[in-house]
């Protein structure tokens, strides 16, 4: 919807959640950002994203941004491994 965004991302573990959720908190007008994993071994992250003036996606795409631009970074600083 306008104010809510639900999705899962296969594939990925707590690492990645972690680190998306701790970008989508800082967008603002973000209000919860938040995901579960149903089974440790065998689940799938599901995220969920509600919002207030600004629509959900656009706050995951500049979470998504944020975080790559956090990574190329701590990527230059280890010397490009």
């Amino acid at each position: 919807s306008k104010t809510k965004l639900v999705f899962q991302l296969e594939g990925e573990t707590h690492t990645f959640c972690n680190a998306l959720k701790s970008e989508l908190v800082h967008v603002k007008g973000v209000s919860i950002a938040t995901y579960r994993i149903d089974h440790p071994l065998v689940g799938v992250p599901q995220f969920l994203v509600e919002t207030k003036g600004i629509e959900p996606r656009k706050a995951l795409k500049e979470a998504l941004s944020s975080l790559k631009k956090k990574a190329e970074s701590f990527s230059k600083e280890l010397g490009g491994l």
